[in-house]
């Protein structure tokens, strides 16, 4: 075969290579290996299909269908469960913006697309310990499933409750809440807000470590459940007490004709809870223009729902309270407080308008006791408040 080299127009030698003649034959023995190469290549391919269709087929599709059975699995908190379940923990790193903000959601249509029992959530605003824990444990005791308890206690005390306790994990996140201070309404609109995270909570009753309840469970649940209205003092007081501690620079959002005053412990229902929890309209104004001699806690909430849905109070609290020896709070009442004539005197004191009619059932619950007050309150409680 001739070999020929083309000259590039620069001089140089390197050129293209341009063979001429035939090319030889391809070997015979190597089309043999190739043959036998792919024969054997087939032979492996038919045997693992085989053995793939009559051994493994049923292990490889259990083992797909395993795969999506755990992926629906984590696609479960999706379903309605999600929305209905109240928190297992009470606890979170939620910060108030948040929880507020959280707690505000509502369902627009009223039916409810499950079996929905409604509780009582008994929010409980303390200085500490409840020193009454145990008379509560009795009231509650055989009502699981119809109440749910929140603790909101100073940040530097923790709650320890045996596992047995309806007190047990109930404290939530808290902070400083100072008397007569926003930081006293800030801590009841974080109870409300923990509360609404429950979906059955619909009435809302908030009380303190000296509060007691004056009927047995099942009295103040049917009390709460057939009234139409919400019970929260709201009365239009013209003294200095009342209308005197109204600054000018609330208008136009607080007007002086629907300044309200009433007493910092309410029951009220899941529509007005959801209400107080998602105001940003009038809590800059009390906290800005109601501070000390103006108790905001006397006058944001009873104003506020007297501005928004004056219809749905009854304009009186459940609390039974006595101020008649005078001062900035009220009586306590200790061990040789607690006789069968001093529970009269709560009984019997006074009639109440009740869903249009008169009735002298006016109190379901009573402050202030002290610690010394628990043993003689355990004896009596059987006889006289029915548990």
């Amino acid at each position: 075969m001739q070999t020929r080299v083309i000259q590039m127009e620069d001089g140089k030698e390197n050129g293209i290579l341009v063979r001429s003649g035939k090319s030889k034959p391809f070997p015979a023995k190597l089309l043999l290996i190739l043959g036998l190469f792919l024969a054997f290549a087939l032979t492996v391919f038919v045997i693992s299909v085989s053995t793939i269709k009559y051994t493994g087929l049923q292990s490889v599709v259990t083992t797909v269908t395993s795969g999506f059975v755990t992926c629906r699995e984590e696609d479960e908190p999706s379903s309605l469960s999600k929305w209905i379940q109240p928190p297992s923990v009470l606890m979170h790193n939620m910060t108030d913006e948040e929880l507020l903000w959280r707690a505000s959601f509502s369902p627009r249509r009223k039916e409810y697309p499950f079996r929905r029992v409604p509780k009582i959530a008994f929010m409980f605003l303390t200085k500490g310990p409840l020193p009454l824990a145990l008379l509560w444990e009795r009231f509650l005791k055989g009502h699981r499933g119809l109440y749910s308890v929140y603790v909101h206690p100073h940040p530097s005390f923790t709650a320890k409750f045996p596992a047995s306790s309806v007190f047990h994990r109930r404290q939530i996140p808290s902070q400083v809440a100072e008397w007569g201070r926003m930081t006293m309404c800030d801590a009841e609109k974080r109870l409300l807000a923990n509360a609404l995270l429950d979906i059955s909570n619909e009435w809302f009753v908030l009380v303190s470590e000296s509060c007691i309840p004056l009927y047995n469970f099942t009295t103040i649940y049917s009390y709460l459940s057939r009234s139409k209205h919400s019970f929260m003092g709201a009365f239009d007081d013209p003294g200095p007490f009342g209308r005197g501690r109204y600054n000018e620079n609330m208008e136009p959002e607080v007007p002086i004709t629907k300044w309200r005053k009433g007493s910092q412990w309410f029951e009220i229902n899941r529509e007005l809870a959801a209400t107080i929890v998602k105001d940003t309209l009038y809590y800059p104004k009390f906290k800005e223009f109601c501070r000390p001699a103006c108790y905001v806690d006397e006058h944001y909430f009873p104003t506020m729902l007297t501005i928004e849905k004056p219809m749905a109070l009854a304009n009186r609290s459940l609390t039974w309270v006595d101020w008649s020896r005078g001062g900035p709070h009220p009586a306590t009442f200790g061990r040789s407080d607690i006789t069968e004539k001093f529970f009269e005197k709560i009984f019997d004191g006074k009639n109440c308008a009740y869903n249009g009619r008169n009735t002298s059932m006016c109190y379901l619950f009573a402050r202030k006791f002290a610690p010394s007050a628990l043993e003689p309150l355990l004896h009596i409680a059987p006889k006289i408040m029915g548990f």
